[in-house]
Protein backbone atom coordinates (compact mmCIF):
# COMPACT_ATOMS: atom_id res chain seq x y z
CA UNK A 1 0.00 0.00 0.00
CA UNK A 2 2.74 2.31 0.78
CA UNK A 3 4.37 1.86 -2.50
CA UNK A 4 0.67 2.10 -4.40
CA UNK A 5 0.72 5.40 -2.04
CA UNK A 6 3.71 6.72 -3.54
CA UNK A 7 3.43 5.61 -7.02
CA UNK A 8 -0.28 7.69 -6.87
CA UNK A 9 1.22 10.73 -5.55
CA UNK A 10 3.87 10.87 -8.12
CA UNK A 11 1.88 10.61 -10.88
CA UNK A 12 -0.65 13.29 -9.91
CA UNK A 13 2.02 15.72 -9.73
CA UNK A 14 3.73 14.16 -12.87
CA UNK A 15 0.26 14.97 -14.43
CA UNK A 16 -0.05 18.65 -12.84
CA UNK A 17 3.52 19.27 -14.22
CA UNK A 18 2.21 18.09 -17.76
CA UNK A 19 -0.96 20.05 -17.96
CA UNK A 20 0.35 23.03 -15.66
CA UNK A 21 4.57 24.21 -16.16
CA UNK A 22 4.30 25.93 -19.37
CA UNK A 23 1.05 28.11 -18.16
CA UNK A 24 3.11 31.06 -17.56
CA UNK A 25 5.07 30.95 -20.85
CA UNK A 26 1.67 30.78 -23.10
CA UNK A 27 2.08 34.26 -23.50
CA UNK A 28 5.47 33.80 -24.36
CA UNK A 29 5.15 31.33 -27.15
CA UNK A 30 2.37 33.05 -28.32
CA UNK A 31 3.91 35.93 -29.19
CA UNK A 32 7.15 34.65 -30.51
CA UNK A 33 9.00 35.90 -28.01
CA UNK A 34 10.75 32.56 -27.78
CA UNK A 35 10.24 29.01 -29.39
CA UNK A 36 8.79 26.24 -27.46
CA UNK A 37 12.06 24.60 -26.62
CA UNK A 38 13.45 27.74 -25.42
CA UNK A 39 10.21 28.75 -23.21
CA UNK A 40 9.53 25.01 -21.65
CA UNK A 41 13.23 24.90 -20.29
CA UNK A 42 12.57 27.90 -18.52
CA UNK A 43 9.24 27.61 -16.89
CA UNK A 44 10.80 24.16 -16.07
CA UNK A 45 13.10 25.38 -14.05
CA UNK A 46 11.25 28.21 -12.71
CA UNK A 47 8.27 25.75 -11.48
CA UNK A 48 11.30 23.93 -9.52
CA UNK A 49 11.87 26.43 -7.80
CA UNK A 50 8.78 27.68 -6.67
CA UNK A 51 8.54 23.56 -5.72
CA UNK A 52 11.34 24.35 -3.44
CA UNK A 53 10.22 27.30 -2.12
CA UNK A 54 6.65 26.13 -1.21
CA UNK A 55 8.31 24.51 2.06
CA UNK A 56 8.70 28.22 3.30
CA UNK A 57 6.33 29.91 1.37
CA UNK A 58 2.66 28.07 1.47
CA UNK A 59 2.52 25.85 4.81
CA UNK A 60 -1.19 26.31 5.24
CA UNK A 61 -1.90 24.41 2.43
CA UNK A 62 -0.36 21.57 3.49
CA UNK A 63 -2.82 21.27 6.05
CA UNK A 64 -5.87 22.14 3.87
CA UNK A 65 -5.35 19.47 1.24
CA UNK A 66 -4.99 16.85 3.96
CA UNK A 67 -8.52 16.34 4.12
CA UNK A 68 -8.39 17.27 7.45
CA UNK A 69 -11.48 19.84 8.26
CA UNK A 70 -13.19 18.42 5.29
CA UNK A 71 -13.49 14.78 6.21
CA UNK A 72 -12.93 12.85 9.73
CA UNK A 73 -9.76 12.61 10.92
CA UNK A 74 -9.90 8.95 11.06
CA UNK A 75 -10.91 9.07 6.82
CA UNK A 76 -8.76 11.55 6.38
CA UNK A 77 -5.48 9.12 7.41
CA UNK A 78 -6.81 6.23 6.03
CA UNK A 79 -4.32 4.33 3.42
CA UNK A 80 -7.35 3.59 0.64
CA UNK A 81 -9.05 7.39 1.21
CA UNK A 82 -5.28 8.89 0.00
CA UNK A 83 -4.90 6.72 -2.71
CA UNK A 84 -8.51 7.51 -4.11
CA UNK A 85 -8.29 10.70 -4.01
CA UNK A 86 -4.69 11.14 -5.93
CA UNK A 87 -5.88 8.31 -8.36
CA UNK A 88 -8.89 10.07 -8.63
CA UNK A 89 -7.50 13.72 -9.46
CA UNK A 90 -4.45 12.00 -11.36
CA UNK A 91 -6.29 10.63 -13.87
CA UNK A 92 -8.46 13.35 -14.53
CA UNK A 93 -5.55 15.72 -15.08
CA UNK A 94 -3.50 13.67 -17.41
CA UNK A 95 -6.44 12.71 -19.56
CA UNK A 96 -7.33 16.35 -20.15
CA UNK A 97 -4.06 17.01 -20.27
CA UNK A 98 -3.84 14.68 -23.75
CA UNK A 99 -7.35 16.17 -25.22
CA UNK A 100 -4.90 19.60 -24.57
CA UNK A 101 -7.43 21.19 -21.92
CA UNK A 102 -6.14 23.31 -19.54
CA UNK A 103 -7.56 21.97 -16.25
CA UNK A 104 -6.83 22.87 -12.60
CA UNK A 105 -4.99 20.12 -10.28
CA UNK A 106 -6.54 21.92 -7.66
CA UNK A 107 -10.16 21.33 -9.13
CA UNK A 108 -9.09 18.00 -9.61
CA UNK A 109 -7.80 17.26 -6.05
CA UNK A 110 -10.83 18.64 -4.58
CA UNK A 111 -13.21 16.51 -6.35
CA UNK A 112 -11.16 13.19 -5.18
CA UNK A 113 -11.71 14.50 -1.42
CA UNK A 114 -15.23 14.26 -1.93
CA UNK A 115 -15.78 11.48 -3.90
CA UNK A 116 -13.56 9.31 -1.56
CA UNK A 117 -15.00 10.72 1.33
CA UNK A 118 -18.68 9.87 0.53
CA UNK A 119 -17.63 6.41 -0.10
CA UNK A 120 -16.22 5.93 2.95
CA UNK A 121 -18.87 4.06 5.46
CA UNK A 122 -19.04 6.99 7.70
CA UNK A 123 -20.05 9.57 4.13
CA UNK A 124 -19.22 12.49 5.72
CA UNK A 125 -18.45 15.66 3.71
CA UNK A 126 -18.29 19.16 5.58
CA UNK A 127 -19.91 20.76 2.85
CA UNK A 128 -19.53 24.49 4.38
CA UNK A 129 -16.26 23.86 5.06
CA UNK A 130 -16.13 22.77 0.88
CA UNK A 131 -17.56 25.96 -0.14
CA UNK A 132 -15.81 29.08 2.51
CA UNK A 133 -12.56 27.49 2.30
CA UNK A 134 -11.91 25.59 -1.18
CA UNK A 135 -15.02 26.80 -3.96
CA UNK A 136 -15.09 30.26 -2.88
CA UNK A 137 -11.25 31.58 -3.76
CA UNK A 138 -11.39 28.90 -7.05
CA UNK A 139 -14.81 30.72 -8.14
CA UNK A 140 -13.52 34.42 -7.21
CA UNK A 141 -9.84 34.32 -8.43
CA UNK A 142 -10.76 34.01 -12.19
CA UNK A 143 -13.05 36.80 -12.16
CA UNK A 144 -10.86 38.89 -10.49
CA UNK A 145 -8.06 37.96 -13.59
CA UNK A 146 -10.51 38.96 -15.95
CA UNK A 147 -11.70 42.24 -14.73
CA UNK A 148 -7.89 42.62 -14.29
CA UNK A 149 -6.73 41.55 -17.83
CA UNK A 150 -10.06 44.34 -19.54
CA UNK A 151 -8.71 46.63 -16.77
CA UNK A 152 -5.16 46.53 -17.91
CA UNK A 153 -5.89 46.99 -21.69
CA UNK A 154 -8.35 49.98 -21.07
CA UNK A 155 -6.33 51.92 -19.11
CA UNK A 156 -2.77 51.32 -20.71
CA UNK A 157 -4.39 51.08 -24.35
CA UNK A 158 -2.41 47.98 -25.47
CA UNK A 159 -3.81 47.56 -29.05
CA UNK A 160 -2.26 44.70 -30.55
CA UNK A 161 -0.38 46.96 -33.72
CA UNK A 162 2.73 46.90 -34.76
CA UNK A 163 5.56 48.82 -32.39
CA UNK A 164 7.05 51.32 -35.31
CA UNK A 165 8.94 53.62 -32.69
CA UNK A 166 11.10 50.73 -30.78
CA UNK A 167 13.72 53.39 -29.88
CA UNK A 168 13.19 55.62 -26.34
CA UNK A 169 16.01 57.94 -26.65
CA UNK A 170 16.61 60.81 -23.52
CA UNK A 171 16.97 64.10 -25.78
CA UNK A 172 19.32 66.66 -24.23
CA UNK A 173 18.28 70.28 -23.27
CA UNK A 174 18.16 72.83 -25.58
CA UNK A 175 19.19 76.21 -25.15
CA UNK A 176 16.72 79.47 -26.09
CA UNK A 177 17.21 83.44 -25.28
CA UNK A 178 14.45 84.89 -23.30
CA UNK A 179 14.03 88.78 -24.30
CA UNK A 180 13.73 90.61 -20.66
CA UNK A 181 11.41 94.20 -20.10
CA UNK A 182 14.60 95.99 -19.67
CA UNK A 183 15.89 94.77 -23.29
CA UNK A 184 18.34 92.05 -22.00
CA UNK A 185 18.21 88.20 -23.14
CA UNK A 186 18.67 85.19 -20.70
CA UNK A 187 19.38 82.22 -21.71
CA UNK A 188 17.56 79.56 -20.45
CA UNK A 189 17.61 75.73 -21.26
CA UNK A 190 14.66 73.11 -21.39
CA UNK A 191 14.14 70.00 -19.75
CA UNK A 192 15.90 66.57 -21.10
CA UNK A 193 12.89 64.53 -22.38
CA UNK A 194 12.28 60.86 -23.72
CA UNK A 195 11.64 60.77 -27.30
CA UNK A 196 9.93 57.56 -28.95
CA UNK A 197 10.88 57.53 -32.22
CA UNK A 198 12.32 54.28 -34.91
CA UNK A 199 15.79 53.40 -34.92
CA UNK A 200 16.67 55.73 -37.70
CA UNK A 201 15.77 59.04 -36.10
CA UNK A 202 17.57 58.05 -32.97
CA UNK A 203 20.74 57.24 -34.88
CA UNK A 204 20.83 60.54 -36.17
CA UNK A 205 20.29 62.27 -32.59
CA UNK A 206 22.98 62.81 -30.31
CA UNK A 207 21.49 60.77 -27.04
CA UNK A 208 23.68 60.11 -23.99
CA UNK A 209 21.22 57.44 -23.56
CA UNK A 210 19.36 55.08 -25.46
CA UNK A 211 17.20 51.40 -25.53
CA UNK A 212 15.17 49.53 -27.36
CA UNK A 213 11.32 49.17 -26.48
CA UNK A 214 11.16 45.84 -27.60
CA UNK A 215 14.15 44.43 -26.73
CA UNK A 216 13.55 45.37 -22.94
CA UNK A 217 9.43 44.69 -23.25
CA UNK A 218 10.69 41.00 -24.02
CA UNK A 219 12.80 40.73 -21.16
CA UNK A 220 10.35 41.69 -18.70
CA UNK A 221 7.68 40.03 -20.54
CA UNK A 222 9.77 36.55 -19.91
CA UNK A 223 10.33 37.36 -16.49
CA UNK A 224 7.29 37.77 -15.76
CA UNK A 225 6.72 34.55 -17.15
CA UNK A 226 9.18 33.03 -14.96
CA UNK A 227 7.17 34.28 -11.83
CA UNK A 228 3.90 32.64 -13.00
CA UNK A 229 5.43 29.89 -12.99
CA UNK A 230 7.70 30.14 -9.56
CA UNK A 231 4.31 31.34 -8.46
CA UNK A 232 2.23 28.21 -9.60
CA UNK A 233 4.78 25.48 -8.00
CA UNK A 234 4.52 27.57 -4.71
CA UNK A 235 1.24 26.98 -4.46
CA UNK A 236 0.53 23.53 -5.97
CA UNK A 237 3.15 21.94 -4.55
CA UNK A 238 1.84 21.73 -0.83
CA UNK A 239 -1.36 20.43 -2.38
CA UNK A 240 0.47 17.33 -3.44
CA UNK A 241 3.05 17.21 -0.73
CA UNK A 242 -0.13 16.67 1.76
CA UNK A 243 -0.62 13.15 0.01
CA UNK A 244 2.42 11.94 1.62
CA UNK A 245 2.04 13.75 4.62
CA UNK A 246 -1.18 12.67 5.14
CA UNK A 247 -0.06 9.10 4.72
CA UNK A 248 3.06 9.61 7.16
CA UNK A 249 5.27 8.25 4.33
CA UNK A 250 7.95 10.77 4.42
CA UNK A 251 9.58 14.20 5.53
CA UNK A 252 8.25 17.40 4.10
CA UNK A 253 11.51 18.01 2.06
CA UNK A 254 12.03 14.81 0.98
CA UNK A 255 7.93 15.05 -0.24
CA UNK A 256 8.73 18.25 -2.09
CA UNK A 257 11.75 16.98 -3.65
CA UNK A 258 10.01 13.71 -4.99
CA UNK A 259 7.37 15.89 -6.46
CA UNK A 260 9.49 18.89 -7.87
CA UNK A 261 10.93 16.13 -9.89
CA UNK A 262 7.75 14.53 -11.17
CA UNK A 263 6.46 18.20 -12.13
CA UNK A 264 9.35 18.84 -14.12
CA UNK A 265 9.08 15.33 -15.99
CA UNK A 266 5.59 15.46 -16.83
CA UNK A 267 6.11 19.38 -18.11
CA UNK A 268 9.04 18.31 -20.14
CA UNK A 269 7.52 15.33 -22.11
CA UNK A 270 3.51 16.03 -22.36
CA UNK A 271 3.38 19.78 -21.87
CA UNK A 272 2.87 20.22 -25.70
CA UNK A 273 -0.94 20.13 -26.28
CA UNK A 274 -1.60 22.23 -23.21
CA UNK A 275 0.40 24.73 -24.58
CA UNK A 276 -1.08 24.55 -28.16
CA UNK A 277 -4.64 25.55 -26.43
CA UNK A 278 -3.60 28.12 -24.02
CA UNK A 279 -1.02 30.20 -26.52
CA UNK A 280 -2.13 30.04 -29.93
CA UNK A 281 -6.27 29.00 -29.75
CA UNK A 282 -7.23 31.19 -27.19
CA UNK A 283 -6.41 34.62 -28.22
CA UNK A 284 -3.45 36.67 -30.08
CA UNK A 285 -2.01 39.34 -27.94
CA UNK A 286 0.78 41.36 -28.65
CA UNK A 287 4.23 41.82 -25.94
CA UNK A 288 2.45 44.34 -23.68
CA UNK A 289 -0.71 42.43 -24.05
CA UNK A 290 0.99 39.11 -22.85
CA UNK A 291 3.41 40.94 -20.00
CA UNK A 292 0.28 42.80 -18.38
CA UNK A 293 -1.57 38.89 -18.25
CA UNK A 294 1.40 37.86 -16.79
CA UNK A 295 1.79 40.27 -14.32
CA UNK A 296 -1.85 39.68 -12.74
CA UNK A 297 -1.36 35.97 -12.83
CA UNK A 298 1.75 36.22 -11.23
CA UNK A 299 0.58 38.88 -8.70
CA UNK A 300 -3.20 36.79 -7.37
CA UNK A 301 -1.51 33.17 -7.04
CA UNK A 302 1.53 34.50 -4.92
CA UNK A 303 -0.72 36.85 -2.81
CA UNK A 304 -3.08 33.33 -2.48
CA UNK A 305 -0.57 31.19 -1.81
CA UNK A 306 1.11 33.15 0.87
CA UNK A 307 -2.65 33.48 2.54
CA UNK A 308 -3.41 29.73 2.26
CA UNK A 309 -6.40 30.04 -0.60
CA UNK A 310 -6.50 27.40 -2.92
CA UNK A 311 -6.93 29.23 -5.94
CA UNK A 312 -5.84 27.56 -8.99
CA UNK A 313 -3.16 29.25 -11.59
CA UNK A 314 -5.34 27.45 -14.82
CA UNK A 315 -7.86 29.72 -13.57
CA UNK A 316 -6.36 33.06 -12.84
CA UNK A 317 -4.09 32.67 -16.21
CA UNK A 318 -7.17 31.83 -18.22
CA UNK A 319 -9.02 34.64 -16.73
CA UNK A 320 -6.48 37.44 -17.26
CA UNK A 321 -5.70 36.10 -20.99
CA UNK A 322 -9.17 36.12 -21.34
CA UNK A 323 -10.09 39.44 -20.15
CA UNK A 324 -6.71 41.25 -22.11
CA UNK A 325 -8.23 39.35 -25.06
CA UNK A 326 -12.10 40.40 -24.49
CA UNK A 327 -10.73 43.95 -24.54
CA UNK A 328 -8.85 43.73 -27.77
CA UNK A 329 -11.60 41.74 -29.44
CA UNK A 330 -9.18 38.54 -30.56
CA UNK A 331 -10.58 36.29 -27.78
CA UNK A 332 -11.79 33.03 -29.59
CA UNK A 333 -15.04 32.39 -27.99
CA UNK A 334 -15.70 28.57 -28.68
CA UNK A 335 -12.31 27.68 -27.38
CA UNK A 336 -12.47 29.76 -24.15
CA UNK A 337 -16.21 28.01 -23.88
CA UNK A 338 -14.89 24.64 -24.50
CA UNK A 339 -12.03 25.61 -22.04
CA UNK A 340 -14.87 26.36 -19.27
CA UNK A 341 -16.79 23.28 -19.79
CA UNK A 342 -13.84 21.05 -18.96
CA UNK A 343 -13.17 22.94 -15.71
CA UNK A 344 -17.20 22.70 -14.79
CA UNK A 345 -16.33 18.50 -15.79
CA UNK A 346 -13.24 18.19 -13.91
CA UNK A 347 -14.50 18.09 -10.34
CA UNK A 348 -17.47 15.75 -10.63
CA UNK A 349 -15.22 13.43 -12.56
CA UNK A 350 -12.25 13.32 -10.43
CA UNK A 351 -15.02 12.65 -7.64
CA UNK A 352 -16.50 10.14 -9.60
CA UNK A 353 -13.14 7.93 -10.03
CA UNK A 354 -11.95 8.43 -6.29
CA UNK A 355 -15.68 7.14 -5.38
CA UNK A 356 -15.82 4.03 -7.74
CA UNK A 357 -12.08 3.37 -6.83
CA UNK A 358 -12.83 3.83 -2.46
CA UNK A 359 -16.18 1.92 -3.06
CA UNK A 360 -14.64 -1.25 -4.55
CA UNK A 361 -11.55 -1.36 -2.55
Amino acid sequence: MEWLLIASALFIAFSNGANDNFKGFATVWGTNTLNYRQALILATLATVAGSLASLTLAGDLVQQFSGKGLVPDVVASAPLFILSVATGAAVTVFLATQLGFPVSTTHALIGGLVGAGLAQSEGVVHFDKLAGTFMLPLLVSPIIAVVLGMLAYKVFRMHPIEIAKDCACLVAPTQSLIPMMDGTLVSRFSTPGILLAPDAMCERLETPVRFSVSNNMDRLHILSAMAICFARGVNDTPKLTALFLAAHLLQPSASVAMISFAMAMGGLLFARQVAKTMSQRITRMDHAQGLAANLITASLVLIASKFGLPVSTTHVSVGSIAGVGASAKTLDWQTLRNVLLSWIVTLPFAAGIAWLLAAVS
